[in-house]
């Protein structure tokens, strides 16, 4: 069977513009079927995309198991959702943020929630105790001068408490999630300096992973880097595959927010922001998909201010999202200038349960806090399916 995908989709994977795209297609470099869809099999040379022919008809399902999970900076619980769904079980989830440790607290009152600073932490009990630990670290510059390369160099930063965190309860694995940013950050010196921890605490990393979520029934256009390593003692017998990719399909917003595969039923009634005045006549004037490019120029040169003339294509400003898309990366808030996630018919930004739904989250899962609070819990977490899709790789991993 010849795989193909529309040409926007295929843009969005490559992260390229639909302008490189078109220019490929006019010189023959890709070519299409009868639908106007691309042929996968004229992308030469990505090993995504032949990642995502290789994995067609296989599934993410995760074996019956009793692996028990840690989890540092557990958020509002996208991670620990997913971990759930895979069939593990939860000995502790450390969580500094008030709202975001009851959002925890109220859907899983059988959780042990710990809301408290890492740094502030005992993990000696639960030594042995643990299969896996989770943790999305935040990514901090390092306080020191780097010269040893290794768990030193992190001090004073809350990667060297996950560390910790890790020394202290010996898993079997960890998996640490982060921004794509994290790869460049400092010239690689950053991603260099924890690498070269872990070894030093006695674990075997896996190469850095980049996972788009939208290939995890996961209707938005996000990516995330995950680390995976494991304990020195098993390495050598662990043979670990990331998580099968799936393009077939890729869900929309639409998907999202209406009865589809995803929900099985249109998304609830739920609290939102709303634009000023001004800037709402400025959203009305953009059409579904559209951004700042599609108003007026002298309304373009008012609304963009200085930013009108720095370089980029800068089109998250004044962002309308669009139903056949899948969404692009949610944000700590979606009414932000240069990242604005609108309704792609209504003339506002997503709601709190939108944003959830974008992300993944049952609609059952309720989040503590006020509006402010709940975008950012939402906007900070891993995506629900992203996660059950990494649990069930690791499920099959730590049970063979």
């Amino acid at each position: 069977m010849e795989w193909s995908l529309p040409k926007e989709r295929l843009a969005d994977l490559l992260n390229l513009s639909n302008r490189v795209i078109d220019s490929r297609v006019a010189k023959k470099q890709y070519l299409l079927n009868a639908q106007g869809k691309i042929l996968l099999s004229s992308v030469s040379g990505s090993p995504l995309i032949q990642e995502i022919i290789n994995s067609v008809g296989k599934e993410n399902v995760p074996p019956k198991h009793n692996l028990v999970i840690g989890e540092s900076f557990s958020g509002a619980g996208g991670m620990s959702i997913g971990f759930e769904m895979a069939g593990f079980n939860s000995a502790f989830l450390v969580e500094f943020d008030k709202d975001a440790a009851n959002t925890l607290k109220q859907n899983r009152p059988e959780w042990n929630v710990i809301h408290n600073d890492i740094r502030n932490v005992d993990f000696t009990p639960f030594k042995n105790k643990i299969d896996l630990m989770l943790g999305g670290f935040p990514c901090q510059p390092f306080s020191s001068t780097g010269k040893e390369l290794g768990f030193n160099d992190t001090r004073g930063t809350l990667f060297h408490e996950y560390a910790r965190s890790i020394v202290e309860t010996q898993p079997k694995a960890f998996l640490a999630e982060n921004v794509t940013g994290l790869l460049t950050h400092d010239k690689g010196r950053t991603l260099d300096v924890i690498c070269a921890a872990f070894s030093e605490i006695g674990y075997t990393l896996l190469p850095p992973k980049v996972l788009k979520a939208m290939l995890y029934k996961v209707p938005q256009k996000r990516e995330r880097l995950f680390l995976i390593g494991f304990r020195n003692d098993i390495a050598s017998n662990v043979s670990h595959e990331w998580p099968y990719p799936s393009a077939f399909p890729i869900y929309n917003l639409y998907d999202a927010l209406h009865k589809s595969e995803l929900y099985n039923c249109d998304v609830p009634k739920e609290q939102g922001i709303s634009y000023p005045d001004k800037k709402h006549q400025v959203m009305q004037l953009v059409p579904e998909g559209g951004n700042w490019k599609d108003l007026p120029k002298d309304i373009q040169k008012q609304y963009m201010g200085g930013a009108y003339l720095s370089p980029g294509g800068k089109t998250s400003f004044a962002k309308r999202l669009s139903w056949d898309s899948p969404s692009n990366t949610l944000t700590c808030s979606p009414a932000q200038k240069q990242t604005e996630r609108c309704h792609p018919e209504e003339t506002r930004p997503l709601t709190t349960r939108e944003y959830a739904r974008t992300q993944t989250f049952p609609d059952n899962w309720a989040f503590s806090g006020n509006c402010a609070s709940i975008y950012r819990q939402i906007g900070n977490a891993v995506p629900v399916n992203l996660a059950h899709a990494l649990a069930s790789s690791l499920a099959n991993t730590l049970t063979n």
